[in-house]
């Protein structure tokens, strides 16, 4: 895990250096420049796998023809290596990049599809002079290019490293007003700064000649396996998947941990990798399992760490309670917003803080529960399409109704009051048809809608397609990539196993909300690993910010300070009258929501972003 920064055209030393420099906090273990003549391939390490020299990079192949820089992990490594060791390869390294390389020479872009992990990567070939790019299959890790003047070619792992070589760093104007779109762009290859672009997930290239061809390699809908027709037998199968997934992401030569939330996602993955420790069922597993740091937001809606802890208690291990401070982190805010260099709804305080504690205590590499709500139906908004798959079965609307219910959080007035059960589902029948009558769709056109697999998949499979490939989940996966590597740690998210998600939309919705509970089906395969209490827990509120308590508590100057600011009222990126006022409304409103909150921070966003990315006015 790592940072990777290259270009294609002539460039001196000095100024590689500076690019590469500035991914120093996704690889502080080290640094590798690699330069001939019209290339320039660099590394920051993040050392996890062969701690010694033999995996430092840029690697070459023995033959010094290929050349590599690679930011990822490859958790089947082992079994690769085996099968290229019988075609006599031989391996100086215990590391997976070494593998990557070779299987790339063996089987060329094939190689991608024997990869169970996360990357991006570029590989030069010295007699052609060629670059081949790859991204993981669902973007996982980050990669962003650029076309300079002189036919030069930059790529990278963040934004950052591109813009000294960028004329002038400039917002893109038209996205960062608009923030509606904050779900929308991550998984196009438009970014927040003119003159970039990302790399698609599942995606590969080739750069010849001065042409970049791009072509799609990984599409879910290619690949969804048979699944048995009871729902006893399917909860089997995504058990054994789901702790074979545990098992090839507990590899590491050092320390494991997890972000443990209290809820089911984060839960059953520290379960899981219990249970695996006990059963010794991985080579390689890292010298301790058993970190497990909980975010704690005392006297807000938003802690959970009694759940946590009867999950720690439950398998005879210790938490670390990270009590979340904003007033800690005021001075660093714009800090974060450069590291994090993208826009989103919530403050980055709480996910800085967590991941800032889990490397200060010692541990590089975490295993989270990331993932599960996009694929098995978590969030309400999602799983209350399945009404329409229900159709007029009121018993099963009813239960999906009360799912959704039943996870709203009680006793908080930071949440919407809603209306009966029956006249909720009335409701939702009388706007459908009405939508119907004036032809007007509720769903988005997913950009696989003309594969052959979608009309397959019903109402709740396809919204959670979205969400998964489009809108929510890469977004996520981009959040917590920046969140983590800001601090020098790398996530691993057994969810997103890739023979996992081509499960989850082989599924009927009826294995995911079922019984009045979400999840279903990842409730019901983990439950003998877990306490009763938190595997059926029905309410969520996810890990977040609470913002309006923050508005109104430790924030309350440092947004009224903002606000009052000269900056922020020159500010073109926002309406500057209308952002205060929606501050304003949540800071002297006692009844404020959350959704309120939410909306005002990322209103307020853009200002903020803008000072630190674009201007990095207040620190060096």
């Amino acid at each position: 895990m790592c940072g990777i920064f290259g270009l294609i055209g002539e460039l001196e030393q000095a100024r590689a250096l500076h690019c590469l420099d500035t991914l120093a906090h996704r690889g502080p273990d080290g640094h590798g420049l690699w330069q001939q003549p019209g290339i320039t391939l660099g590394h920051r390490r993040l050392a996890i796998l062969d701690l010694s020299d033999n995996g430092h990079q840029p690697m070459a192949d023995p033959s010094g023809r290929y050349v590599i820089v690679f930011n990822g992990e490859i958790y089947n490594f082992i079994e690769i290596r085996q099968e290229l060791e019988k075609k006599g390869y031989r391996f100086k390294s215990d590391s997976d990049t070494e593998v990557v390389i070779a299987a790339f020479i063996e089987w060329g872009e094939a190689c991608q599809l024997r990869f169970n992990g996360m990357w991006a990567f570029a590989i030069w070939d010295t007699r052609e002079k060629s670059l081949f790019l790859s991204r993981d299959r669902f973007g996982k890790k980050p990669l962003f290019y650029a076309w300079l003047p002189e036919a030069k070619f930059a790529f990278a792992s963040e934004m950052k490293a591109i813009f000294p070589l960028l004329d002038e760093v400039r917002a893109n104007t038209s996205l960062v007003r608009d923030t509606s779109r904050i779900f929308q762009y991550e998984s196009t290859d438009e970014c927040v700064i003119e003159g970039i672009k990302r790399f698609p997930a599942g995606h590969s290239g080739w750069l010849k000649n001065g042409r970049l061809e791009i072509k799609r390699w990984w599409c879910t809908l290619d690949h969804l396996p048979s699944i048995p027709a009871k729902y006893e037998d399917q909860v089997e199968q995504f058990r054994e998947l789901f702790l074979d997934a545990c098992r090839l992401r507990m590899r590491s030569d050092v320390p494991l941990g997890t972000a443990l939330s209290g809820g089911l996602d984060s839960s059953a993955t520290i379960s899981a990798m219990a249970h695996i420790a006990r059963h010794g069922k991985t080579q390689r597993m890292g010298e301790s399992w058993q970190h497990a740091f909980v975010a704690s937001f005392p006297g807000t809606p938003l802690d959970e760490t009694k759940y946590a802890r009867m999950v720690t208690d439950h398998l005879g291990i210790d938490a670390t309670v990270i009590e979340i401070d904003p007033l800690k982190a005021i001075a660093d805010m714009d800090r974060y917003f450069y590291l994090f260099e993208d826009l989103y709804i919530t403050s980055p305080i709480p996910f800085m803080l967590t991941y800032g504690a889990v490397k200060a205590h010692g541990t590089s590499v975490t295993l989270d529960g990331h993932g599960a709500d996009e694929l098995f139906a978590g969030y309400n908004f999602d799983f209350i399409i399945a009404l329409k798959d229900a159709g007029w079965n009121l018993k099963q609307a009813y239960d999906i109704v009360s799912t959704h219910y039943d996870g709203l959080p009680a006793g908080s007035r930071q949440f919407a009051k809603m209306p009966s059960r029956s006249r909720f589902i009335a409701e939702y029948h009388a706007r459908r048809m009405a939508r119907k009558i004036l032809r007007r769709g509720s769903q988005q056109v997913c950009k696989d809608f003309r594969h052959h697999a979608w009309r397959g998949l019903d109402h709740l499979n396809r919204q959670l397609y979205i969400s998964t490939h489009e809108t929510i989940l890469p977004t996520l996966l981009r959040n917590y990539d920046r969140y983590s590597m800001a601090n020098g740690v790398e996530i691993r998210m057994p969810f997103m196993d890739h023979r996992i998600v081509a499960l989850a939309f082989s599924l009927p919705w009826t294995a995911k909300v079922r019984g009045r509970f979400s999840k279903a089906i990842v409730r019901d395969a983990m439950a003998p690993y877990m306490p009763h209490e938190v595997t059926y827990r029905k309410t969520k509120i996810g890990f977040n910010s609470p913002i309006v308590d923050w508005m109104k508590g430790p924030l309350k100057g440092f947004m009224l300070d903002t606000i009052a600011s000269h900056s922020f009222k020159e500010c073109q990126l926002i309406d500057s009258a209308d952002v205060a006022n929606q501050i304003q409304r949540v800071i002297n409103n006692p009844d404020a929501k959350m959704s309120e909150g939410e909306r005002a921070w990322t209103m307020l966003n853009p200002y903020l972003w803008e000072r630190a990315v674009v201007k990095r006015e207040n620190f060096t």
